[in-house]
């Protein structure tokens, strides 16, 4: 979408108004991210989905509130399901850390609920996943834009500059890696290929 990254070029130049009407574009896009998301996260979150996009935006702004520079449409929300996935690990981290008796109020004006076995895989898919990244960059990335941010095969193949062949065989090798990884460190995953697999 022309118009998305026409905006992102003039909110990154610090043009308030252009930051506000990119809001208002892609507001409902990343509501369905967050939603597709939560839906695949622990019935224990309270995180709402309005909640999750509104805590994402704040990070994607930065410190000062001024928008980073995004290369295009693919590259922001690429961005904000990074950080809508570290938002996530942050209240299950909170979780399990509440569990184990630890205290600490997250930035969340809800309460944060007893722990569940969702956050448990949702951190070792996110250790697995940094895991990857230091082994291999390109497949991390990969993973990060096919899974996380639901770009498609070609989307993914111009944002990192390499053609689809690259990105189809870089995914299935992240997502046998990715499976070993998290199977060694715990039961009760399914196969690479199967749907409910993380990668």
């Amino acid at each position: 979408m022309r118009e998305i990254t026409l905006l992102l070029n003039a909110a990154a130049a610090g043009k308030t108004e252009a930051e506000n009407q990119l809001w208002e574009l892609v507001y409902g896009e990343l509501r369905l991210m967050a939603q597709r998301k939560m839906a695949l996260e622990s019935r224990e979150i309270t995180l709402q989905a309005t909640v999750l996009v509104h805590e994402a935006w704040l990070r994607l702004a930065g410190a000062d509130g001024a928008a980073a520079a995004w290369d295009c449409r693919a590259h922001f929300f690429s961005a904000a399901s990074e950080a809508m996935r570290r938002i996530l690990v942050d209240q299950s981290r909170r979780r399990l850390s509440l569990k184990r008796g630890g205290g600490g109020a997250g930035p969340f004006s809800e309460p944060v609920q007893t722990a569940a076995d969702g956050d448990v895989r949702l951190l070792q898919v996110h250790d697995a996943l940094d895991a990857l990244a230091e082994r291999n960059p390109q497949q991390a990335q990969i993973v990060k834009l096919l899974y996380f941010a639901e770009l498609t095969q070609k989307e993914t193949a111009d944002l990192l500059g390499v053609c689809e062949k690259t990105v189809q065989r870089q995914w299935t090798a992240a997502k046998a890696w990715l499976f070993q990884v998290i199977k060694s460190r715990g039961d009760g995953f399914p196969g690479p290929d199967e749907k409910s697999c993380p990668p």
